[in-house]
């Protein structure tokens, strides 16, 4: 309890909180809420933490709930061999940091057998001791010669020094104090050096085959490059400190005379430094480096999906989606407002006129037939030819010709989840459909695929995949959250992200309303298998159902605070309804007067504003979205061009842009803006609208330089 307590009070110091607020938090996430839940539901405990403040203590009070398991594990092994004293115990106790942890144990940590652990069998650790004392009185090697033995292979006073000196090497690299003071100097000082390991080296890594920067000052993005690039074989990487200031700092720390036993400990400090303590200490360095690169890759990237998954959405409506392919053709699919396969087809509009010709007619005829609102175009392979074609035709009710990003959706076609919405389908139908529905609802589409599919991260395959999973899949509970599902006609996918949950309850919910009826209420969730009572508390919140009798279902006022809201519609004399479409009825409420001791006014003001817009789509509203025409390849473009683009992908040092030519445009961090840009998501966000001018166009290499300056 003790410890819990502390970890309470260095969580609420590291995030400038209240230990209350802390304290809240950890209890509530300990009794199983999810961090949606507790941000939008329990904001009088919290003192309202949004999301974010919310999952950093969750992260921080885990990862010293980690720290206390090694220091147990750590303090059973010490126990076990009897090498625990007072003081080790309290050195263990009182380490605030896994690092200064291990720094600690490492003395004590049981060995693979080593240079040093050779010399001690010989018995040579006295010697080694005399020489560590470095006693002015002491010569070297007349000492040294007492420690001849041939009989353990010591042949003559220099082996016998030199078996000293290893030993006294590893000491020295297991000091604490030494090895704070080199890794405090390697962290400051320490270049990160890149060469080309041989001369074919993949030239995809050429801008690193002769490079050094600050370490500690080098953006992830050229960290995560440079660590590829060596775990791919064409670079080699290291961390060094310049002028070997690391040797004369283990000097320093450990040579206190200049006697002949000091300068034995001279030379294994300088031997401990280059063979020991360096490499380690480079080693724990590139790790924390790679940490720290993964760290910011992985904030890039959940940003981006949470602008991707929050993308706004075309609403319900019938859509005729196509999957271009010149040779192959367009797979064509019908869907209704549900998303519902209506009809499927393969149209032919680039292999020449006839066909050309009776794929509009095919068009036409499918737009007329299903009352088609809206043309879904994937812009992969002939999107832009594709979407081209259908403008040029006169199509019946004229819809809405839309390009929609289809990355991702070929993962989807293939996936355990499209092959149970659509068992009777091929992968080109499943795909068509992805692509129609990702137009209609973007976040509905887009849980369904590995986020790494979709394409807007940055080296997402060279991150820590567990952690990036986990922050992934809190961005995605975090936006099905703020939109909210309904529950009658939400896919199982949809569903299992919703907070309390899961892939079991989903399940079981999707089998009820097929088994039974749709869902008339809230209530009826508990008769769903195995969803309880924390469950319920969960989820009901974040949960809609459009037709149900209480006007509420369909709202995001939790069941729980139901009581409160007929109280106030009792209170001027109208009921629950009344009060919700009528905005003089509501201005009649004082919240005030509906405080309780686990209800206040935080909660009671999102009451308010629920009322007045009932489970409203937090997204923006969708806007039809066109490529300059006549710019259909990377060869069309020309330097000043002005073009209409979308964002595609934001990274550390820049943004990727569609600009409707097959190929994205880079916008460096520097062409953003007429200002200085901390970071390119200060400015632009994946799927933004925006003028882009041409700056250079690069065929050999397939590159384009773009601008927002001046535009």
């Amino acid at each position: 309890m003790s410890e819990q307590l502390d970890h309470i009070a260095t969580v609420a110091t590291e995030c400038s909180l209240d230990t209350k607020q802390v304290e809240a938090v950890g209890e509530l996430l300990a009794g199983g809420a999810t961090v949606p839940f507790i941000a939008r539901y329990r904001k009088e405990a919290t003192g309202s933490l949004d999301e974010v403040v919310i999952a950093t203590i969750r992260d921080r009070l885990t990862a010293l709930d980690e720290l206390d398991k090694r220091r147990q594990a750590i303090l059973k092994s010490l126990e076990e061999r009897w090498l625990l004293t007072d003081e080790l115990k309290s050195a263990v106790a009182g380490a605030s940091s896994m690092t200064v942890l291990e720094d600690v144990y490492l003395p004590y940590r049981p060995k693979r057998r080593t240079r040093a652990t050779i010399a001690k069998e010989k018995g040579l650790e006295p010697l080694a001791d005399l020489l560590w004392n470095q006693d002015a009185k002491t010569d070297a090697h007349q000492v040294a010669a007492n420690y001849v033995d041939k009989e353990k292979d010591v042949s003559t006073p220099d082996e016998a020094l030199a078996g000293a000196r290893d030993i006294v090497a590893e000491r020295i690299s297991e000091l604490p104090r030494v090895r704070r003071s080199a890794r405090d100097l390697l962290t400051k000082r320490g270049v990160l050096i890149s060469k080309a390991k041989s001369s074919d080296a993949d030239q995809k890594f050429r801008d690193y085959f002769e490079w050094s920067e600050s370490a500690v000052k080098a953006p992830s993005h050229r960290v995560l490059a440079m660590f590829r690039g060596e775990a791919e074989s064409s670079l080699n990487v290291r961390i060094r400190v310049p002028d070997d200031e690391d040797h004369s700092l283990v000097q320093r720390l450990t040579v206190t005379g200049s006697n002949s036993a000091s300068r034995q400990v001279n030379e294994a400090a300088v031997d401990c430094s280059k063979r020991l303590l360096g490499p380690s200490l480079e080693t724990e360095f590139r790790n924390e480096l790679k940490k720290r690169a993964d760290e910011e890759a992985i904030d890039v990237f959940a940003d981006n999906l949470r602008h991707l998954l929050l993308e706004s959405p075309l609403g319900p409506c019938r859509v005729l989606a196509l999957d271009p392919g010149f040779r192959t053709g367009c797979k064509t699919v019908c869907l209704d407002e549900m998303g519902s396969l209506l009809h499927e087809t393969v149209i032919y509009p680039h292999l020449g006129k006839a066909q050309e010709d009776k794929a509009g007619e095919d068009a036409a005829r499918m737009c007329r037939r299903y009352e088609i609102s809206a043309v879904a175009i994937g812009n992969g392979t002939a999107g832009k030819e594709t979407e081209a074609f259908v403008r040029g035709l006169d199509l019946p009710g004229s819809p809405k010709i839309i390009s929609v990003d289809e990355s991702g959706a070929s993962i989807y076609s293939a996936s355990e989840i499209a092959r149970k919405e659509f068992p009777e389908s091929d992968v080109t139908t499943r795909g068509a459909v992805s692509i129609g529905r990702r137009l209609m609802d973007p976040l509905a589409e887009l849980i369904k695929i590995d986020p790494k599919s979709i394409g807007v991260g940055q080296y997402q395959h060279d991150v820590d995949q567990t952690a990036l999973k986990s922050r992934l899949d809190d961005v995605v509970v975090s936006c099905v959250a703020a939109v909210g599902v309904e529950v009658n006609t939400a896919s199982e996918a949809l569903l299992t992200y919703v907070p309390g949950l899961g892939p079991v309850l989903a399940a079981n919910i999707v089998a009820h309303r097929s088994d039974s009826a749709p869902f008339s209420s809230r209530r009826d969730l508990k008769s769903v298998a195995r969803l309880g009572n924390k469950a319920f508390e969960q989820a009901a919140g974040f949960l809609r159902i459009r037709n149900s009798k209480h006007p509420l279902d369909a709202s995001a006022v939790h069941p729980e605070r139901y009581a409160t809201v007929k109280s106030m519609s009792k209170g001027i004399g109208c009921s629950v309804g009344e009060l919700m479409g009528s905005e003089e009825n509501r201005k009649r409420i004082d919240p005030a007067k509906y405080v309780t001791a686990d209800l206040g006014l935080p909660t009671l003001t999102d009451i308010l504003a629920e009322l007045e817009k009932p489970g409203r789509d937090p997204r923006e509203t969708f806007e039809v979205f066109e490529f300059a025409s006549g710019v259909d390849a990377i060869s069309d473009l020309t330097t000043g061009m002005i073009l209409n683009g979308l964002v595609t992908n934001v990274t550390n040092f820049g943004a990727f842009v569609d600009v409707g030519v097959h190929q994205d445009g880079l916008v460096h961090i520097s062409q953003l803006a007429d200002k200085f840009v901390k970071h390119p998501s200060d400015v632009v966000q994946v799927r933004q609208q925006v003028k882009v001018k041409v700056m250079d166009v690069d065929l050999d290499r397939g590159r384009i330089s773009l601008s927002m300056k001046d535009v």
